[in-house]
Formats: C-alpha cells, structure tokens, sequence
C-alpha cells in the first residue's frame, strides 16, 4: 500500500502529552489510534457498533516524535456474518521534513458486530458497500 497515493482514515498530530519516559511517543497512543481507525473502517463496512475482539502481533518498526504528523491507512480484509477484519498500516511524516515519511507498523483487527446488549448481531453493509 503506498500511503501516498491513498487517503487515511485517520490523521493525528503527535504532541508532548504523548510521550513516554524514552521521549518518543508512547506505542499505546499509537495503538489506541490503530483501533480507532479500524474500527471507522469497520462501520463503514456496514457495521453499526463494533468491539475490538482480536489485534494480531503490532511491531514498532521506526519511533514517532512529538511533532510528527501521523496517517492511519485502513483496508478491509474480510466482512463475515458479524465480524469485519480490517488492515492498518501507520505511517509518519516527520516533523521537520514532511516529505520524509517512514512505516511504523500495521496490524489486522478483528471487530465484532454488537447489539445494545452487546450480543453479535448480523452486519447489513449499507448500499454501495461491497463485502
């Protein structure tokens, strides 16, 4: 996928309040966006209300600084009965040079689709949603 060419579901600023003890940003924050963003992709998929049942194995390959203008590109990968199993990919431009921009890491979620209850209930993909 080249990040580029695409446009992300999501788009964060990193700030100071995101740092940990080492100074970068605080893999957390990160994951916590990951989750965010898929799950956009999920309702998007015809989901309604999701919860993050399953996140493969996340590896850091490159830090994030305060500053850093961070993308998370989504791509959905299966839509089941109840259950949308999304990609996303984090790429970060850096803050001093935009046009330098390095792959953080991606993960494959899978959200399940709840009801009030939070029972699974059936996904209907909304029209124009291909699954």
């Amino acid at each position: 996928m080249e990040g580029h060419d695409l446009q992300p579901k999501t788009r964060v600023l990193m700030m100071p309040r995101d740092t940990n003890a080492s100074g970068t940003i605080f893999g957390g924050v990160i994951l916590s966006y990951i989750d965010q963003a898929g799950a956009e992709e999920a309702i998007c998929s015809g989901a309604r209300r999701v919860v993050t049942v399953a996140m493969n194995q996340v590896v850091f390959h490159e830090p994030v600084y305060v500053g850093d203008l961070v993308s998370f590109y989504t791509e959905r990968l299966r839509v089941g009965r109840t259950s949308v199993t999304v990609k996303v990919r984090v790429r970060s431009a850096r803050r001093f040079d935009r046009e330098t921009v390095v792959d953080v890491t991606e993960a494959e979620i899978t959200y399940v689709n709840v009801d009030r209850d939070g029972r699974p209930t059936t996904i209907r993909p909304s029209p124009g949603v291909q699954v």
